[in-house]
């Protein structure tokens, strides 16, 4: 009985957050699934922003579904919608697994991004509390350090989008069947994240994750160093209990990613020192690769099979 109110208050909850608005079919084109969206999906953290909900061919009453948010969701299902015209791929990546018994069950959630806000809404914001306030002025060249606003945008999706997508769909709800994934700095957020919310989440998928924090050009690269270590100072403070989650981290040797190497160093060494060892992280470097998201539709099965594969 506890357990059949306890459902009840979740639906009219989830409902209620989402006011009048109703998922609908996305205009976007797929191969794989149904994908439906949320215009401007309701919420008093932050910008509101549509979300897609991708389900799978086979999406039953009958079964239970892990869940990935997904950042940047207006460019994982179809290139002719995103702004180059590139994609991730997710739906024939992700369905091509499911059909293959790669992986568990699961649904996609891709959250998209407002342009004008999203390195503020990625950017792990407590990162600043180990910076100097006068190297994040100097970096950023005109950051608004009163826009930093990833707190929100993470609690955006633990009380407010979690809460409707349990609610609406059959997930599994615990934190060992839900997880984030994101690339450059949708790789930031994801593994911000899991820190932030170890309770909620079982894992974080970074790709192309930019451990340089901020632009990497040669004139700022002193800047990009003390922010990056700033970072880290955060992350051996507030990393999980080593290996009670999965932490999936990669990066290619060009264009953007070619920077990454140094600073990706030191956030492996903090991860290592804190006694984070396979199967539950893993750093993967791929030569020839570069910063793109048609990159990332090539390997988006290595950390979907590391999340949730059987």
């Amino acid at each position: 009985m506890k357990k059949l109110l306890s459902m009840l208050l979740l639906a009219i909850f989830a409902m209620g957050a989402a006011g009048e608005n109703r998922l609908k079919e996305a205009n976007a084109k797929i191969s794989e699934g149904k994908l439906l969206e949320y215009d401007n999906f309701p919420t008093k953290m932050i910008t509101p922003r549509n979300v897609y909900v991708w389900t799978p061919s086979d999406y039953t009453e009958g079964k239970r579904y892990d869940v990935v948010y997904m950042h940047d969701g207006q460019m994982l299902f179809d290139s002719t919608t995103t702004w180059n015209h590139q994609e991730w791929k997710a739906d024939e990546n992700v369905g091509r697994m499911l059909k293959d018994g790669k992986i568990n069950d699961c649904i996609i959630v891709g959250i998209w991004n407002i342009p004008e806000n999203r390195f503020y809404d990625y950017f792990p914001q407590k990162t600043l509390r180990y910076m100097q306030t006068e190297v994040m002025e100097k970096a950023g060249k005109g950051f608004d350090l009163k826009r930093f606003d990833a707190d929100n945008y993470l609690k955006f999706i633990v009380t407010e989008l979690k809460p409707y997508i349990d609610g609406h769909f059959r997930t599994n709800a615990g934190k060992e069947h839900t997880f984030l994934m994101g690339s450059s700095m949708g790789g930031l957020i994801s593994l911000y994240g899991l820190c932030e919310y170890p309770e909620t989440f079982g894992g974080a998928a970074c790709m192309s994750m930019h451990s340089v924090m901020i632009s990497p050009e040669a004139s700022n690269a002193e800047n990009a160093e003390a922010t990056c270590a700033g970072f880290c100072k955060y992350l051996k403070e507030n990393l999980p209990k080593a290996n009670s989650a999965k932490i999936y981290i990669d990066f290619g040797s060009k264009t953007l990613d070619a920077f990454y190497v140094k600073s990706q160093g030191q956030i492996d060494d903090v991860l290592r020192e804190a006694g984070w060892t396979r199967p539950y992280w893993t750093t993967n470097y791929y030569p020839g690769m570069a910063h793109s998201e048609k990159d990332w539709a090539e390997r988006l099965p290595i950390p979907f099979q590391f999340l949730i594969g059987k």
